[in-house]
């Protein structure tokens, strides 16, 4: 297994854990992890990788050892994060850029909005959200307001093996070594100091009072001038929850000027922990 360093940057007062796996001097490669993840949910990609990379992969605000708000999260601030980020380790280089569900939803707005910034791009399933309606934000501001009143709380574990059998019995692709290493990062200790709780902000589970706007997310894709590789696991709920909306995801595949497809046999969502063998050999061949 590749050992990975630490550093940290801070923006606004909150800091950011940057994981570093590789020589400094070789080609970079840029890793953003999704919702209730972290960065070192990367490692058997990382470990799986054939050739010298420099590959960073920032902890998002909120999110493992990064620092957390204690408030709801707006959403362009994982964009500053991530451009501060460049701008301090890859200032006049374009580099490639590669996110999983969140962080490909990052990646893609970003690469469309700071598209000289970026060499190539890879979306792990991160295909943006189910559009909305204007006729739902009454009530979504109103779920916000509510969930103002209160603060969110996360599930309590008993115990570290407990941890690891929920990792378990949500993918059933998992191996228990892999479900350990990543229990040892995904688990931290409750408030209470009594059992374990998921290693992020309780926040994230707060609604955002703001809708998701698809035809926006559109107009920034068609911006994007880096090659892009979108990435789908055969067996993910991502794919079953667009069938349900019939040639929605063709047309944000439309948006994306030089777009690559590719599908992972017996995967599910989390797809760099169920194949991440064909995930580097994607990664790699793509990003080269």
């Amino acid at each position: 297994m590749q050992t990975s360093r630490s550093e940290y940057l801070e923006r606004q007062s909150l800091r950011l854990h940057i994981r570093r796996w590789g020589n400094p001097e070789a080609p970079p490669l840029v890793l953003l992890h999704g919702w209730m993840d972290v960065s070192a949910s990367f490692q058997f990609v990382v470990d799986a990788l054939q050739q010298d990379w420099n590959v960073i992969a920032p902890d998002l605000r909120g999110f493992g050892p990064s620092g957390w708000q204690g408030c709801s999260y707006w959403f362009p601030d994982y964009l500053a994060d991530l451009e501060m980020i460049l701008d301090h380790y890859f200032p006049e280089q374009a580099v490639p850029l590669v996110g999983h569900s969140l962080g490909g939803v990052i990646a893609c707005l970003y690469a469309g909005l700071r598209p000289k910034r970026v060499s190539h791009l890879v979306t792990l399933e991160g295909f943006g959200i189910a559009p909305t309606t204007p006729e739902m934000a009454p009530d979504r501001y109103r779920d916000w307001l509510d969930h103002q009143k209160t603060t969110p709380r996360m599930h309590v574990y008993a115990d570290r093996a407990a941890f690891v059998r929920k990792l378990l019995n949500n993918d059933r692709r998992l191996t228990p070594e892999r479900a350990a290493f990543l229990a040892e990062h995904l688990a931290c200790p409750a408030p209470s100091g009594d059992g374990l709780v998921w290693n992020g902000d309780p926040w994230h589970k707060a609604r955002g009072a703001y809708l998701y706007r698809l035809d926006e997310s559109k107009a920034v894709w068609r911006a994007v001038e880096a090659p892009t590789l979108w990435v789908t696991a055969r067996d993910s709920w991502i794919v079953r929850d667009y069938a349900t909306r019939p040639g929605d995801l063709e047309a944000r595949r439309a948006c994306f000027y030089l777009l690559t497809e590719a599908w992972i046999e017996d995967s599910d969502h989390m797809l760099q922990h169920d194949q991440p063998e064909e995930v580097a050999r994607l990664l790699e061949g793509f990003c080269r």
